[in-house]
């Protein structure tokens, strides 16, 4: 059974619904600080969710059964797209993915609602620095599925920004051992306002590592890795092409494997 809550800061519940495969929920509200959307599963880890109509449907894995998503605000919002969040109705939906999806080959990193901070449900991404910490340039916005890359600052636009840090480092946690063999990246290419890496590792949590080249473009590298078991993986030891600008950035992060 799956259950989907919207809660206001002091807990009561303002509108809810349940289903037995996909759970549809209609918020007839304008969302106020601190509201929260909570999704409930009993017998299934794998949903498909939509957090709002403004954002695109995926994936998300949740090891305790209960999803805890706290709605934008403020400076948090200048992520999405403008609009978000901010009507009078809103929709939500959820459903159970079958082990057959779960086995399938697959970007296994996107995440559209992945949050800043802490949270109760996978993947998700961290890291070491974000740009003057803005959300236009948080670790988040490497696995929301959106490859726009020829600006930045605004959606769709948004990036992880290292704010010219030369030990930057960018996590992503699957929440489970996930099997994966390939990744691409998609670099931020408003030249010529940015640099770009020329070369970079990525460390995985079975003790390997695989170094990588990159290019002066903003289209997907992909970069084979071989066969791993992983919880998780991380960029690091990024090295910025000799560009005068200061500023390299990461649109996109894709992973390609299945479940085990």
């Amino acid at each position: 059974m799956i259950w989907i809550e919207c809660r206001n800061a002091v807990g009561e519940v303002l509108a809810a619904c349940t289903h037995e495969q996909e759970a549809l929920l209609c918020v007839d509200r304008v969302y106020e600080e601190g509201d929260v959307l909570v999704l409930r599963c009993d017998d299934c880890h794998h949903l498909m969710v939509q957090m709002d109509a403004a954002l695109p449907a995926g994936e998300v894995y949740l090891p305790n059964g209960e999803m805890n998503w706290n709605i934008p605000f403020g400076e948090h919002r200048l992520a999405y797209c403008p609009g978000a969040f901010e009507q009078h109705r809103h929709i939500i939906s959820a459903r159970k993915m079958s082990s057959e999806e779960c086995a399938q080959r697959r970007n296994l990193a996107c995440n559209p609602a992945d949050l800043r901070g802490n949270t109760d449900f996978f993947p998700h991404c961290t890291a070491n620095v974000e740009t003057r910490g803005e959300s236009v340039f948080a670790a988040r916005n490497v696995i929301d599925g959106c490859r726009h890359c020829i600006s930045h600052g605004e959606w769709p636009y948004q990036s992880w920004g290292v704010g010219a840090r030369e030990d930057a480092w960018c996590l992503l946690d699957f929440g489970r051992d996930v099997l994966v063999d390939e990744m691409t990246l998609t670099l931020r290419a408003d030249f010529p306002h940015d640099a770009y890496w020329v070369s970079g590792h990525v460390v995985m949590s079975d003790g390997s590592e695989v170094a990588y080249n990159l290019e002066k473009t903003g289209d997907r590298q992909y970069i084979p890795l071989g066969q791993h078991a992983v919880r998780w993986m991380r960029l690091e030891r990024m090295q910025k092409s000799d560009d005068p600008s200061a500023f390299p950035s990461l649109i996109e992060w894709e992973v390609f494997g299945k479940d085990q």
